[in-house]
């Protein structure tokens, strides 16, 4: 049985885009440019900094919209 010689890899292969590890972009933005970027939800933090958070966000931004049941979509 003959098998065909490999070919070279698709050019289109450079235009798939490449895995971003989020905590480590999270990470170095604090470091560098001193932004942070935290959820609200984030399971590290306790009762108090939740609140702490959400007080924050209405406090900057105003209060998010009340969702309804189903998630608004459709």
């Amino acid at each position: 049985m003959k098998i065909p010689s490999a070919r070279y890899p698709s050019p289109l292969g450079r235009m798939q885009a490449t895995p971003m590890d989020v905590e480590a972009a999270k990470r170095q933005g604090w470091r560098e440019q001193h932004i942070l970027v935290v959820s609200e939800e984030d399971e590290r933090l306790d009762f108090l900094e939740r609140q702490l958070i959400h007080s924050i966000g209405e406090r900057l931004y105003g209060q998010r919209p009340v969702q309804t049941r189903g998630g608004g979509h459709g």
